[in-house]
């Protein structure tokens, strides 16, 4: 769930603001168990309908047609998070050198 707001910054960029809330299931990198992790607090995203110039902004979201896509936003923000490394509780807390061999 999203709770924010869209502010026109110019005529061709508008920022999201806003809280992401909920939880999101994820896989812990060593045991491969599954678990959920709560989403990130804050979104902070600049959102354009040009390409944008600033390539080192990575917080830059363009659509070009003109139309803001909020779920397509959302669910690129829970991809990120499902991309990132996550040990469940149990892992987190277990220091023994980990190895399997596949």
């Amino acid at each position: 769930m999203l709770d924010g707001d869209l502010q026109q910054k110019s005529k061709h960029l508008i920022t999201l603001a806003g809280e992401m809330k909920g939880s999101v299931e994820v896989q812990c990198n060593r045991c491969g168990e599954s678990f959920d992790v709560a989403l990130p607090a804050l979104l902070r995203l600049t959102i354009s309908d040009q390409i944008a110039e600033d390539k080192d902004d990575l917080d830059i979201i363009e659509f070009l047609d003109g139309e803001i896509d909020l779920s397509f936003i959302l669910q690129s923000e829970i991809n990120t998070l499902k991309s990132e490394y996550h040990y469940c509780d149990q892992c987190d807390e277990d220091e023994e050198a980990f190895e399997m061999e596949f």
